[in-house]
């Protein structure tokens, strides 16, 4: 049987509040996304969050096409599709190019929700990371913003949207938008908890989307923190849970959606079975409590980024 997913209200659409991620590092073949995804539609899963720079929408694409073909989905409007614009496309003259490739990428007529990836212009495709700080500068995001909004007009996205954007960088696209960002998809976990970003967007109408909601664990920007807690891991073991398991119930009850990133079959199941039970209070304060440490930042990313993060 197929495990629920609840839906949230986003950009006037319905989203479920899972997704599977299809980004890995080191990255995974395209066999290997394309049988996962199949796997996952299987499953339950009907959000997929893809990119440009992942690699993965070419495999997603085909694995849309083959659920439809073996009846797993009766159409393709049954999914919500996420996609991000890469940063050597962040200009105004490349986004709807940029979009209209992912679309032929992924055999689709529209995205549901198409995201800027970083406010962040890079000017060739990088060799390496992190990134020389030559080849980086901040978007012009009026002019990048006013295209997004034009490949919404144009039916290319039902919704338009942005990534690792801070509180500064929403206050000067809300200064201008016609349409406002959907979304804001941060990393979000119990050691990063975004507390301030969560009030912002709420009192915006942003809605909050987490990645790396296990701390990015085996990438090359992440660690293992999560699964050294201890507070999380007796959290889990008096629930009968996993860590993993926690962690996305966490993120749920915070009221944002949240990406989950395993090929795993039962893992991907486990992922969905986080809708039957919840956290006591004493079980969220003690979570609450714990230690805060971003992983994402900039310096990971970005050669001497302490000028960049400034005006980020």
């Amino acid at each position: 049987m197929q495990n629920k997913v609840p839906l949230v209200s986003v950009g006037g659409l319905t989203m479920p509040v899972i997704g599977m991620g299809t980004a890995s590092y080191p990255p995974a073949d395209a066999a290997t996304i394309k049988s996962a995804v199949v796997e996952a539609i299987g499953a339950g899963y009907r959000h997929f969050d893809t990119a440009f720079v992942y690699g993965s929408e070419h495999p997603l694409g085909e694995a849309i096409a083959e659920a439809l073909s073996i009846g797993l989905i009766q159409s393709r409007d049954e999914l919500f599709i996420t996609s991000k614009l890469w940063c050597t496309s962040a200009e105004q003259d490349l986004v709807i190019p940029a979009i209209k490739t992912s679309l032929e990428n992924l055999q689709l007529e529209y995205l549901d929700l198409y995201l800027i990836h970083w406010p962040l212009k890079f000017s060739k495709e990088p060799s390496r990371f992190p990134v020389p700080k030559e080849e980086v500068s901040v978007i012009d995001i009026e002019s990048v913003w006013g295209a997004m909004e034009e490949c919404q007009h144009l039916g290319l996205t039902k919704a338009i949207g942005v990534s690792n954007f801070s509180t500064k960088k929403l206050d000067q696209i809300l200064s201008f938008a016609k349409i406002p960002p959907a979304v804001n998809q941060v990393e979000m976990n119990p050691l990063w908890q975004q507390k301030e970003m969560k009030e912002y967007c709420k009192a915006k109408g942003i809605h909050v989307s987490a990645h790396s909601p296990l701390g990015s664990k085996g990438t090359v920007w992440g660690d293992n923190r999560i699964f050294e807690c201890d507070v999380l891991e007796k959290i889990a073991e008096a629930k009968g849970k996993t860590r993993a398991q926690i962690c996305l119930r966490w993120v749920y009850e915070q009221g944002a959606s949240v990406i989950t990133k395993s090929f795993n079959r039962e893992r991907m199941k486990e992922n969905l079975e986080i809708f039957d039970w919840s956290l006591s209070a004493e079980e969220l304060n003690q979570i609450g409590g714990l230690p805060q440490q971003k992983r994402n930042s900039l310096c990971v990313f970005i050669e001497q980024s302490s000028e960049l993060e400034a005006e980020l």
